[in-house]
């Protein structure tokens, strides 16, 4: 086997696109997906495919691009034959509760959603708290 050269799409995020209120209404009873945000307005993708198996990491190899409007899974260093392909998921605009990290890096954030997400629901809390 060879090494992933740095730079190198690994794997496409793809599927059906459709708006994040029709993936509401057609996930609202489902507990798993693996809808992937593609920043157009408000447009998701079904990943129900082979880039759902790549697991969130705080400390990645890889990242997510939107290359001539197709999401792909671009390598961010040389990745070794064998080594487990990762990704930060940054999540957001999400109904979860949580989305607890345990990957164990030392950068670890202890959470999967976004940067942006946490101060959004930092915010909601102190809102939430101020008028009680």
């Amino acid at each position: 086997m060879l090494p992933i050269e740095k730079g190198t799409p690994v794997v496409e995020y793809d599927g059906p696109r459709f708006s994040k209120d029709e993936a509401d209404e057609r996930y609202k009873d489902r507990f798993i997906t693996y809808l992937f945000s593609t920043g157009n307005g408000g447009e998701v993708i079904d990943g129900f495919g082979t880039a759902m198996f790549l697991n969130h990491c705080c400390e990645p190899n890889c990242e997510t691009e939107n290359i001539d409007g197709r999401i792909w899974v671009v390598a961010t260093r040389d990745i070794a034959p064998g080594e487990e392909l990762t990704y930060e998921y940054n999540l957001h605009d999400s109904d979860d509760d949580d989305a607890d990290c345990y990957c164990g890096t030392a950068k670890c954030r202890g959470t999967m959603f976004s940067d942006d997400e946490v101060k959004r629901r930092a915010r909601k809390a102190r809102k939430q708290a101020a008028k009680a």
